[in-house]
């Protein structure tokens, strides 16, 4: 049964451009695959678990190969409990704003979070080995205005899809979206017609 994992990041709901067009891609995916079910996790109501404290040594005493303590294996168990959310997905599917030329912190401290060794990767002497190969990314980035320098939204997505073993990503861009009704609108249309066309393909 096709599994799609759906992250939403940003807080502006309805009027979001990049949320609108990610469930354009949704209803026009699961058109396609009757029996295909949808994770939705959005990171501004999901609790997101600190990493510091128990969660932070948890992580070390497993690098090491400590047992750890009751409190430590309760972080962790939390921790790995988000990360199978990414583990069961065929498809995961990004909806991200650009903030300062990057992803809101909401989505870095979930991406920060799950990047665990043993949950979505794992090293050694020859480097770092994904884990969740054979999965696909779908990435609906939406920026307000043509950016004239460095982007680190869809380039920080694609670092971190291909550490834990994903080199199929697919990426939608919304532009202009603060540059008058009338141009934001062309371009939520342009991008919901590359999405509906991109869902029918996988």
């Amino acid at each position: 049964m096709p599994h799609l994992l759906y992250i939403e990041s940003s807080p502006r709901k309805q009027r979001s451009a990049s949320i609108e067009v990610a469930r354009t891609f949704i209803d026009a995916w699961q058109a396609q695959h009757a029996i295909a079910t949808v994770d939705t996790l959005d990171v501004w109501n999901t609790p997101l678990p600190e990493f510091d404290g128990a969660a932070l040594d948890a992580k070390y005493a497993g690098i090491q190969g400590i047992e750890r303590t009751p409190e430590q294996a309760q972080a962790w168990a939390q921790i790995t409990e988000l990360a199978q959310r990414f583990v069961s997905a065929d498809i995961i599917l990004f909806a991200v704003p650009m903030w300062n030329f990057g992803i809101p912190y909401k989505l870095k401290h979930l991406i920060d979070v799950v990047s665990q060794k043993d949950l979505l990767f794992t090293f050694d002497e020859r480097g770092l080995n994904g884990l969740l190969d054979g999965r696909k990314v779908v990435v609906i980035a939406a920026r307000g205005a043509p950016l004239d320098r460095a982007e680190h939204q869809i380039a920080y997505l694609t670092t971190w899809a291909e550490m834990v073993g994903i080199d199929e990503q697919y990426n939608i861009v919304i532009e202009k979206t603060l540059l008058g009704p009338e141009v934001d609108a062309e371009s939520r249309s342009a991008a919901s017609k590359a999405a509906v066309e991109l869902a029918a393909s996988l």
